[in-house]
């Protein structure tokens, strides 16, 4: 089984949406390992819902360590924070780096779940001049670039990355979410799949299995390590294979609006 990097999961306790205790925390902590996961970044909101901050991430993510340690489960959790686009500009600036994927120059940062999003490039592309590094977390379930999708694809011109959930490749966030997110793929505008998982229920932490269902088994290595650790490692982002892809879009009726290389 190859080893996965998962940018994008909430599995501290008791402090967004996640695992409202450290054994639920554990549990899908096993799980990820179960399914592949030897890195995982702790994710949780920072909202206006869940007022997150770097000293408490920071110290829930040395609990759950200590306790994975002490069951013997060879997985690593690292700090990271899913800031909502709306929560930007009320953080001290000083503190964002703080919350950056496993303390690196990248920030998880997530749009609006809204047709309309006012000024979202020009904050996005405002933070990327003031020296960060941004990964979209879940573009494929935002309303405002399935209403405009070229927003996106100007902001991945720009460098901006993108960080599809696993989960919509494969139908679990409606046919409409899975359609937007394949044609991502096939336009080359995917960088990362991670997990999103909450929980063992309905979120869980699968990635390898539903790139394989959605035809993007050949990108794995690329989605799930190689451009993940650069992340991780504030390094420059490899190119994406040359790989030949089986992606059916056969229930898709979406005309095709993205420019290919």
């Amino acid at each position: 089984m190859e080893t996965v990097i998962d940018l994008h999961c909430h599995v501290l306790p008791g402090i967004d949406d996640g695992p409202e205790t450290i054994d639920g925390s554990v549990a899908l902590a096993r799980a990820a390992a179960a399914a592949g996961t030897s890195t995982l970044v702790a994710t949780p909101h920072v909202s206006w819902t869940y007022h997150n901050d770097a000293d408490t991430i920071a110290r829930l993510v040395d609990e759950l360590s200590a306790r994975l340690t002490a069951e013997e489960m060879a997985l690593e959790v690292l700090s990271g924070a899913e800031i909502a686009i709306t929560r930007l500009v009320d953080i001290d600036p000083a503190q964002l780096p703080r919350l950056g994927l496993g303390g690196g120059p990248w920030l998880l940062v997530e749009p609006p779940f809204t047709p309309v999003a006012n000024n979202l490039d020009t904050i996005l592309l405002n933070l990327q001049q003031r020296g960060h590094q941004l990964l979209l977390a879940h573009p494929e379930r935002c309303p405002a670039f399935h209403r405009d999708p070229r927003m996106l694809e100007s902001l991945v011109h720009a460098g901006v990355l993108t960080s599809i959930t696993a989960g919509s490749l494969v139908g679990h966030f409606g046919g409409e979410v899975r359609r937007f997110a394949l044609e991502l793929a096939r336009a080359g505008m995917i960088h990362n799949v991670a997990s999103d998982a909450h929980d063992l229920a309905r979120r869980q932490p699968g990635i390898s299995a539903e790139l394989e269902q959605a035809g993007l088994g050949p990108l794995t290595e690329w989605l799930t390590q190689e451009v993940p650790a650069a992340i991780l490692n504030g390094e420059q982002i490899p190119p994406r294979p040359a790989v030949t892809l089986d992606i059916s879009m056969k229930s898709s009726r979406r005309r095709s609006w993205l420019r290919r290389d």
